[in-house]
């Protein structure tokens, strides 16, 4: 099961993924995160933990990171794992980000769809308020 949205931000991508490297704000642009942080740097193989505003704090372990592109995080809990990607693509004085979350697991057939719901209706905001910390720090 997979979860996307999408939206076109009057930014570089490098103004974006400044806002994806500062892990321990994601809860200020992002209202599905409490709370959020990683072991090191940003980059593959980097641990951390992430927390939503209901619930219990879960691993979460960066998978893929290319600067100015994309990053990916792996969260996995007994019998179910979320992918979640970030994609930053070029588009003519604008990106295009894409936000996806795929659900793996014996689990996810219950928790996906319970997951899906709630991200589909939280995923617009997230992009919504990065879109606005994103121009607004563009203009800056």
């Amino acid at each position: 099961m997979q979860v996307e949205h999408r939206i076109v931000i009057a930014a570089p991508p490098e103004t974006i993924f400044r806002i994806y490297e500062n892990v321990q704000n994601w809860h200020t642009w992002d209202p599905d995160t409490k709370q959020a942080f990683l072991d090191g740097p940003f980059r593959v193989g980097c641990r951390g933990r992430i927390t939503p505003p209901k619930g219990m704090a879960v691993p979460m372990v960066l998978t893929q990171v290319v600067p100015g592109r994309c990053f990916t995080v792996d969260s996995k809990i007994p019998l179910f794992r979320m992918k979640f990607e970030h994609e930053l693509i070029p588009v003519s004085g604008a990106t295009e980000v894409v936000h996806r979350v795929t659900f793996s697991g014996l689990l996810s057939f219950v928790l996906g769809s319970m997951l899906a719901k709630q991200l589909n209706s939280g995923l617009p905001v997230t992009l919504r308020n990065l879109k606005a910390l994103a121009e607004g720090t563009n203009a800056a």
